[in-house]
């Protein structure tokens, strides 16, 4: 097939090459991340005895092995290299245990610090995955990529009658609800346990309807480059360009690299579940079944940029709850605070607001403050209706303000 008919008339693949280049360039254009720099490889550092002594003697003064080494430095300098790596390897490790317990509890800490938020967010982030996967996937049904052996479909006002607006099968908006509530849950639980950056947790409305209209724009042209006859090489290498720049542009973070790879793999695994479970049962099937027998390979960059464009959707549902819920419902009636003037926050008194102390001619980052300068204030803690021992809550708060 060489021409695709649409509704504003005939588009041949000359055409539709020049529409996909402009759109790539475009987004290069507008990305400031793709000016990637190349860091020479460093050198391994030699180990300082006496420094790494001070170190250890520093964190845990009063520990026995820390002065034994110390008293033996001057005499075995191998035997103190190897005792000192064993001791610290053994930190280490206990460092690595305390890291992923501090890495569940604040998942935890997530879902279980305001109840009423997790419930409404899962909601919420459900109802949209099932209002609007429907329409991206009714693209492939338009362009006959794939067919429902009993379609449902729905035709909006102005429509083409030849072309409904919306094709699909009564077990398709339960799916993508799932789906929505499966990657939005992970974007926000892997943000809290990476600590993902302030900036990329909270994106701007028009930040996230962009996202979402980028994926709206890969899955239309997916779908019209195979009804255009394009081969799948060129399908996933389109597919696969987009989805790594849409990655780059709104997202770029390892909470929504993962949440992206997993949609990448998990999905199609999904659909080869579908397509053999409800074969004869009103399920569906691909027209070109592609190098699994299933599907073609280019639909899995089409899963992968799903991640950001429900990433960033679900921490902009999860914010406005947050306002809502766990900021301004506690805020409305509080009198001023004159200590921190309602900002919840003060300097840290240990480390002098600066984010570190010096010790032994090293700045330390300050684990009062965990390096930002900023404690809670506890002058107006209380008023809140906020439990002083409730250190995740604490925690949860002070993650919510801005550096």
């Amino acid at each position: 097939m060489n021409d695709v008919s649409v509704c504003c008339g005939v588009m041949t693949k000359r055409k539709l090459t020049f529409v996909i280049v402009v759109h790539l360039l475009l987004l290069v254009a507008s990305s400031s991340s793709f000016g990637f720099i190349i860091s020479p490889t460093k050198t391994k550092p030699t180990i300082n005895i006496a420094q790494h002594v001070r170190r250890l003697r520093h964190s845990d003064p009063f520990s026995r092995d820390v002065t034994r080494i110390s008293f033996t430095v001057t005499r075995h300098n191998d035997n103190a290299i190897e005792a000192l790596t064993s001791l610290s390897s053994s930190r280490s490790n206990d460092n690595d245990d305390e890291n992923k317990n501090n890495f569940v509890t604040k998942m935890k800490s997530a879902i279980k610090t305001n109840p009423t938020r997790s419930l409404a967010f899962t909601i919420l982030i459900t109802l949209c995955g099932a209002g609007l996967g429907p329409f991206l996937d009714s693209y492939h049904s338009a362009f006959g990529v794939l067919k429902y052996d009993k379609p449902i479909t729905f035709q909006l006002w102005g429509s083409d009658p030849t072309h409904p607006a919306l094709i699909t099968a009564w077990w398709v908006p339960e799916l993508f609800g799932l789906a929505g509530f499966i990657i939005g849950w992970l974007y926000i639980l892997l943000d809290e346990g990476l600590e993902t950056a302030n900036d990329k947790k909270i994106p701007s409305p028009p930040e996230i309807l962009v996202g979402i209209s980028f994926f709206t724009l890969q899955y239309w042209l997916s779908g019209i480059m195979y009804a255009s006859g394009y081969d799948r090489t060129a399908i996933f290498g389109v597919m696969t360009a987009l989805s790594v720049g849409g990655y780059i542009k709104f997202d770029s973070t390892k909470a929504g690299l993962i949440t992206s790879l997993a949609t990448a793999v998990g999905g199609p695994l999904i659909e080869a579940g579908l397509i053999t479970f409800l074969a004869g049962s009103g399920g569906y099937h691909y027209t070109d079944l592609g190098e699994t027998g299933y599907f073609p390979l280019w639909i899995t960059p089409v899963y992968f940029l799903g991640g950001p464009a429900v990433g960033n959707l679900s921490r902009g549902i999860w914010n406005a709850l947050t306002t809502k819920l766990c900021v301004s419902a506690g805020e409305s009636a509080l009198p001023s605070c004159k200590v921190c003037n309602d900002t919840r926050a003060i300097g840290c008194p240990n480390c002098e607001a600066k984010g570190y102390y010096v010790t032994y001619g090293r700045e330390v980052k300050c684990n009062c403050c965990q390096g930002r300068g900023l404690v809670i204030c506890r002058d107006c803690f209380a008023d809140y209706g906020d439990d002083p021992n409730d250190i995740e809550r604490v925690r949860e708060i002070m993650s919510r303000m801005p550096d």
